[in-house]
């Protein structure tokens, strides 16, 4: 599964984003979906995921800010970042764990200037 993220970008804060990723069969039937980020010199870390029935799981850090969604039509999953502050600087992927194996997408960054 090779996976596509687009949409990041400079903001500032209070801003928001729409980052996408595009996969590259069909997601129908991958369970977990997810969004992680790495801000720099710190750990990658999860910001949310969301199976395939539409449950849905967020760090505490973007609980009320962020949401996750899936359109399984479009082999897409998205983030929408609303009140960015600039600690959700980072780079951020997607991610999936398919038939054993963990897969990630490239990277796309976002910048929150405060």
């Amino acid at each position: 599964v090779q996976l596509q993220a687009s949409g990041g970008g400079l903001v500032q804060a209070g801003g928001s984003l729409r980052l996408s990723c595009a996969a590259s069969r069909s997601i129908f039937s991958i369970n977990f979906m997810g969004w992680y980020r790495q801000a720099p010199g710190k750990q990658r870390e999860l910001v949310g995921l969301i199976s395939n029935i539409g449950s849905l799981t967020y760090a505490d850090s973007v609980k009320g800010r962020f949401t996750i969604s899936r359109d399984n039509a479009k082999n897409a999953v998205y983030l929408q970042m609303n009140s960015l502050k600039p600690e959700d600087t980072a780079v951020y992927y997607c991610s999936t764990y398919y038939s054993g194996t963990t897969y990630w997408g490239q990277g796309t960054q976002v910048t929150v200037s405060s």
